[in-house]
C-alpha cells in the first residue's frame, strides 16, 4: 500500500513538472516600455517606431529637423550680427535659445511618449475583449 501511494505521487509529480514546459503562450503582444525607452534616448522617434507608430515617429523627427535647422540659422545670425544693430543681436540670441529649448522638450516628449505607448501597447486589444461571453461592441450589447 505504501508503495503504490509513492508511486502515484511520483507519476503526478511527472505530470507537474512536464506541464510546467508546456505553459501556453501569452496571446497578448507586449513591448517592453524600458527598451522604448532606450531607443527614444538613442534616436528621436526610435521609441514610437519599435511601437509601431509609424506617423507618430515621423512627426517627432520632422519637428526635431525643423528646430535644429530654425536654432543653426538664429546661430549663424548671431554670430555674424550688425554690429551697428544691437536689437537684432538680441533677438536671434533669444530665437536661438528658444529653439534650443524646443529641441529639449520634442526630445523628452519622444522618450516619454514611447514609454507610455510601450505600456498602452495592448489596451486595445484588451478592451475589445468579450467579458464572460456577452456580446461584443459590434452587436450593441455590452
Amino acid at each position: 500500500m505504501i508503495r503504490s501511494i509513492s508511486i502515484d505521487r511520483l507519476i503526478i509529480i511527472l505530470f507537474l513538472l512536464l506541464s510546467i514546459g508546456y505553459a501556453q503562450e501569452d496571446s497578448v503582444k507586449v513591448k517592453n516600455p524600458k527598451t522604448a525607452g532606450y531607443l527614444g534616448l538613442l534616436f528621436p522617434g526610435a521609441g514610437q517606431v519599435y511601437n509601431g507608430k509609424i506617423v507618430k515617429a515621423g512627426i517627432i523627427i520632422a519637428l526635431e529637423i525643423a528646430s535644429y535647422n530654425q536654432f543653426q540659422k538664429n546661430r549663424e545670425n548671431y554670430t555674424n550680427y550688425d554690429k551697428n544693430d544691437p536689437v537684432r543681436r538680441t533677438r536671434y540670441l533669444e530665437k536661438r535659445n528658444k529653439f534650443a529649448w524646443w529641441m529639449g522638450f520634442i526630445y523628452i516628449y519622444g522618450v516619454l511618449d514611447a514609454i507610455v505607448d510601450a505600456h498602452l501597447y495592448q489596451f486595445d486589444e484588451i478592451m475589445d475583449e468579450n467579458l464572460e461571453g456577452e456580446g461584443t461592441k459590434e452587436e450593441g450589447t455590452l
